[in-house]
């Protein structure tokens, strides 16, 4: 991680806080389920790191079928200033490392039941 990223780690006393983070700036929302893919990470953990987030009033979610799904808070006081913070830093991180956990194309729809992968 980057001393920008190292920052965050600090700062939220946690590294999947400041890669789900990260992520939203680049996506705008999530699914724990494509965090969980996206880092390789067991699901548990990033929906601890999601709720938290959520608790703090930075973001929000809502239920899509059967999953819930994660944005920003638009009512969260700082969000500009906070998403700017976070933007900064996702900036100085290399294109390599943005490309492989960030700015994945991940699947938004369901597959057809059935249909071979």
């Amino acid at each position: 991680t980057t001393k920008g990223g190292n920052m965050f780690e600090q700062l939220f006393n946690s590294r999947l806080v400041e890669k789900v983070l990260f992520y939203m700036i680049a996506n705008d929302k999530c699914f724990a389920s494509e965090l969980s893919q996206a880092f390789e990470v067991p699901v548990f953990g990033i929906q601890r790191s999601l709720s938290r987030l959520e608790n703090q009033g930075i973001l929000v979610s809502t239920i899509e079928g059967r999953n819930r799904l994660y944005h920003w808070n638009p009512r969260f006081p700082f969000l500009t200033d906070f998403k700017a913070f976070i933007s900064k830093a996702y900036s100085s991180l290399p294109d390599n490392i943005k490309k492989k956990y960030y700015e994945r194309p991940i699947r938004k729809r369901p597959r057809k039941q059935g249909k071979p992968l």
